[in-house]
């Protein structure tokens, strides 16, 4: 298979769209540690602590992410750079690993927002135990850990 300069420039698009995704989820999330972090030191509660150790949890899987979609980019980039200077071989190797990079972040992906699911279900626990276990909207669905 002989690659054009155009194959690996696909991924450029695709790495944006996620650099911006999890930029935004990153602020949000070290602005609920913030918010978190006041309301502890107002008032210690454990929730708290479960909340954040969740929430730092993900900001270093989103951290990890970020650093593996920039390689892929980078890959990617290097990947052209070699097909221009006619390297074919080398270019469909890093190509290669540039898309294993990217199916990584993806995978990681799902994990950040399977912990996000969990994450919320902690804070809602306060809610679940004042409606009694089987109540109302937390009974019917429930979240599984």
């Amino acid at each position: 298979m002989e690659l054009t300069i155009s194959t690996p420039a696909i991924l450029f698009s695709t790495v944006s769209l996620m650099m911006i995704a999890f930029t935004n989820r990153y602020l949000a999330i070290a602005s609920l540690i913030r918010e978190l972090h006041d309301k502890f030191r107002q008032s210690p509660d454990s929730n708290y602590v479960d909340q954040i150790k969740h929430l730092h949890r993900r900001v270093h899987i989103i951290r990890n992410i970020q650093f593996i979609i920039v390689s892929s980019l980078l890959l990617s980039a290097v990947s052209m750079l070699f097909i221009y200077l006619q390297y074919q071989y080398a270019a469909q190797v890093l190509f290669f690993i540039a898309l294993l990079l990217q199916i990584l972040a993806l995978s990681l992906s799902i994990w950040e927002i399977s912990l996000s699911i969990h994450a919320l279900k902690i804070e809602l626990s306060d809610m679940e135990e004042q409606l009694g276990k089987g109540s109302g909207f937390f009974g019917r669905f429930k979240v599984e850990e």
